[in-house]
């Protein structure tokens, strides 16, 4: 739904993903059949005409390019042995945050990344607001003065807030340069083990090389790779696919943005789909550049285990036939796998961790660019903080101090309410859905900004869910009740439990 983050190449989940543990890279590689003719289609019925548009629409997908920043970076110097004050695992929009304002301080850092110049791949939606926040409006190559929610075929909600896209090359370009002014080092390898002493921690790379930083940063995304856990991770999944299109033309408005298409007119002569979606929905995302440029994504909110890729794609060419929108090219094409929810990491560990390996994304709506960048601040500060002149912390005293700062109580206290929300989503079906979100965004706008942007706290969290059973029809006001119970008693359970 954000703009989503989406997964990096060869990541693997050890999760269920409809009963197996996949890599999201396997994703591109889906296959379906294709059919020779229209002839064949119209024999075998409606249904198979979907799936053969739907082969037909991923033949237009070009081979992935990818794009490279063209400037030269200064790299790390192994043979000087020098111990670092902050080693960055992971080149995201995350950690180079960190790293910048960490060695704007006057602190040496080195970002460790296997490809420290390619410019991400993902396409990045943002509130305005937030972004202004932090002084990043130069980043958004493209904004619409709303945003659209359809609930269904007579029912839309008008969004009176101003939505972005990131331009991620303009992003990573301006994080990058700062950085470099600022004197990080950069090292392209991938980080295979770290060994902690009391006093600096050594990191082992697959190229052979080994760097020494007293505080060590996950910033890997969803991979988890040095961060650990010691709970059952069993989070939902927020599964997406977009194009970036050329089309004859789209019935959307291009000075807003669909942030939610609920309607599912599209399939009410395929009783296939149309009864897959009803128990688990999706929706249409979907930012128009133009009258004949779009992005468009088909995103299952939330799954426990996540949706098929191949099944959201059929659901999208579906709802492109029936809004009548004929795509000519495709720029470029997403597959998104997002964990959602799911335990913390240990609090705290030895390295410190920030973005999805930190457990930061949004549990009920899948947002985490503009959190994690407000997040940056915090954990850069506790370094600068406690790397003072003294250093009197040992290694793990350090980390302590910075994984208290990034995960006060109160921020727990609120992620544990927007599990509980995503509990209550999972158990939706289309209806019930398009009644919470009709009640959801008939709220004070500081309400429904506030959840979707993690800047209410448990009182204004209770308050907020106590405005939205009200605002709800009686008929939904009963599916919370009775879908919301044992999480309402797990959330309160989980917040008697996590104490300072």
């Amino acid at each position: 739904m954000d703009t989503l983050l989406k997964t990096p190449n060869n990541l693997e989940f050890l999760n269920p993903y409809h009963g197996f543990a996949v890599k999201a890279s396997t994703f591109r590689s889906v296959k379906h059949q294709k059919f020779g003719s229209r002839k064949f289609c119209e024999t075998l019925g409606r249904s198979v005409c979907v799936k053969g548009s739907s082969s037909a629409l991923l033949e237009l997908v070009p081979e992935t390019k990818k794009e490279n920043l063209d400037f030269e970076l200064p790299m790390y110097d192994p043979s000087k042995g020098v111990v670092v004050d902050l080693a960055v695992v992971g080149g995201g929009p995350a950690g180079l945050a960190v790293a910048q304002q960490v060695s704007e301080a006057g602190l040496s850092v080195c970002s460790i990344d296997p490809n420290p110049k390619l410019i991400w791949p993902n396409n990045y939606g943002v509130w305005v607001d937030e972004f202004e926040a932090m002084d990043l409006l130069d980043c958004l190559d493209a904004t619409w003065s709303g945003a659209a929610v359809y609930i269904d075929d007579n029912t839309t909600k008008d969004l009176n807030r101003p939505y972005g896209r990131v331009n991620r090359k303009q992003l990573k370009s301006k994080m990058m340069q700062k950085c470099i002014m600022n004197g990080v080092k950069f090292h392209q390898a991938k980080v295979i083990k770290v060994i902690h002493e009391e006093s600096k921690s050594m990191l082992i790379c697959n190229d052979g090389i080994t760097i020494q930083a007293t505080v060590v940063l996950d910033a890997t995304g969803f991979s988890r790779s040095l961060v650990q856990y010691d709970k059952p991770y069993n989070p939902g999944y927020q599964v997406a696919y977009g194009i970036l299109a050329e089309v004859e033309e789209h019935p959307f408005d291009v000075n807003k943005m669909v942030f939610m298409d609920w309607r599912d007119s599209h399939l009410k002569n395929n009783t296939d789909l149309k009864e897959r979606n009803s128990r688990i929905p999706t929706f249409l995302y979907a930012m128009p550049f133009s009258s004949n440029r779009i992005f468009l994504e088909e995103t299952s909110l939330v799954a426990r285990p996540g949706l098929r890729i191949d099944d959201i794609q059929e659901r999208m060419v579906a709802r492109l036939n029936h809004l009548g929108i004929k795509v000519k090219s495709i720029e470029e094409d997403e597959h998104c796998l997002i964990p959602m929810g799911g335990p913390l990491p240990v609090l705290p560990q030895r390295v410190v961790g920030i973005g999805g390996t930190a457990g930061m994304v949004h549990p009920s709506t899948g947002y985490m660019v503009a959190r994690t960048l407000a997040a940056a601040p915090v954990v850069a500060n506790a370094i600068i903080q406690y790397l003072g002149s003294e250093r009197s912390h040992s290694g793990n005293e350090l980390s302590t101090a910075v994984w208290k700062d990034l995960w006060p109580i109160e921020r727990r206290r609120q992620r544990e309410f927007f599990c509980f929300g995503m509990d209550i989503l999972l158990k939706l079906d289309l209806p019930a859905t398009r009644r919470f979100f009709d009640a959801f965004f008939d709220l004070e706008p500081r309400y429904w900004h506030g959840f979707l942007s993690s800047r209410l706290f448990l009182p204004e969290l209770i308050v907020f869910g106590l405005s939205l059973f009200s605002h709800a029809s009686n008929t939904s006001r009963l599916e919370i009740m009775t879908k919301g119970t044992v999480p309402l008693v797990n959330m309160i359970n989980n917040l008697l439990q996590d104490k300072e």
